[in-house]
């Protein structure tokens, strides 16, 4: 409860309100006499190292950890906090925010800054594919590349979730090609041709998309999916069912819900023609090299979130009337 927030604030994520964000804040911990130590990313590319700087100065002072900024601005910061000892917080600035989201953390600033004042904490799981931490999901293929394209088109056309949509959907028509995998997964393997592995870690993501697996990720695992070649007409109409909610119904993709997922090169590398491939996490692309090891991490974050609901209160039986 006084803990002070180092606040790792990305002033370029969501929707150029940087100004309005540091007010809310300095004005907040002022009122709850809360210590704020404001740490600002103008660079993207210092973002780790200001995480990571963040993470010594918590755990010199007793500290909680804060991300401010979208579900990648999250991720970098979550990946220096895990097994730091220190408490996680957040305060959601992008467009989609589903790590937030699923933990009950409201999107408004104020808000979201009261509930890191009032202190609640709950254990928040945690994905990993090598050594890199996905909060939200992790792929290969033409996933990270829709989201290569989609970043450029939000430097042109800004943040909606229209523009995303929009940037997709000229991925798509622009054509694609598959990557031949080996997948082991709950003691099976089998060989694969997709155009995209996609594996999710939170709940939300796969409840809108449409997908059952939805209930095993709040059980604790993962939900890996991968989607069979198809022609555009067949791809377009995935997307369709994505915006509809119903993508779990289309039988051109495979999906299991497991705790560790193992990914190999085919016996054919088909596209890859070598074994570094891109991987993209929670929005971020990289280059990986492969085998790939997709797993629920060992330790969990100490996530600041609103509490749980009470449940409501029974109502007493009425008294019966003597006979």
């Amino acid at each position: 409860m006084s803990a002070p927030l180092i606040v790792v604030f990305n002033v370029g994520a969501g929707h150029g309100q940087a100004d309005e964000v540091r007010e809310t804040l300095r004005k907040g911990c002022t009122e709850a006499g809360r210590t704020l130590h404001l740490l600002e990313v103008q660079d993207p590319k210092q973002l780790g190292a200001i995480a990571r700087q963040a993470v010594s100065q918590a755990q010199q002072v007793g500290g909680v950890v804060v991300a401010a900024g979208g579900d990648g601005t999250i991720n970098t910061v979550a990946q220096a906090v895990l097994g730091s000892g220190c408490t996680f917080g957040v305060l959601p600035q992008g467009t989609f925010n589903y790590f937030s989201r699923t933990h009950g953390i409201p999107d408004d600033t104020v808000a979201a800054l009261q509930v890191l004042l009032a202190g609640h904490r709950q254990p928040a799981q945690v994905g990993l594919v090598g050594d890199r931490v996905f909060l939200v999901n992790a792929s290969l293929g033409l996933y990270p590349r829709l989201l290569e394209d989609r970043e450029a088109w939000k430097r042109q056309f800004g943040r909606s979730r229209l523009v995303a949509f929009g940037a997709g959907l000229a991925t798509l028509l622009r054509g694609h090609r598959s990557l031949r995998l080996r997948i082991e997964a709950q003691g099976n393997e089998r060989e694969l041709r997709t155009p995209t592995l996609f594996v999710g870690n939170n709940a939300l993501q796969m409840q809108q998309l449409g997908f059952s697996e939805a209930d095993a990720v709040e059980a604790g695992q993962l939900a890996a999916i991968a989607l069979r070649p198809v022609g555009l007409l067949k791809m377009l109409g995935l997307l369709l069912r994505g915006a509809l909610g119903r993508l779990g119904e289309a039988e051109e993709l495979i999906h299991v819900a497991t705790k560790k997922l193992t990914v190999r090169p085919g016996r054919r590398l088909g596209t890859l023609g070598a074994t570094r491939i891109k991987v993209a996490t929670d929005g971020e692309v990289s280059w990986m090299r492969l085998p790939l090891t997709f797993q629920v991490a060992p330790q969990t974050l100490d996530l600041l979130c609103p509490p749980p609901a009470a449940p409501a209160a029974t109502p007493l039986p009425e008294p019966k009337a003597a006979a």
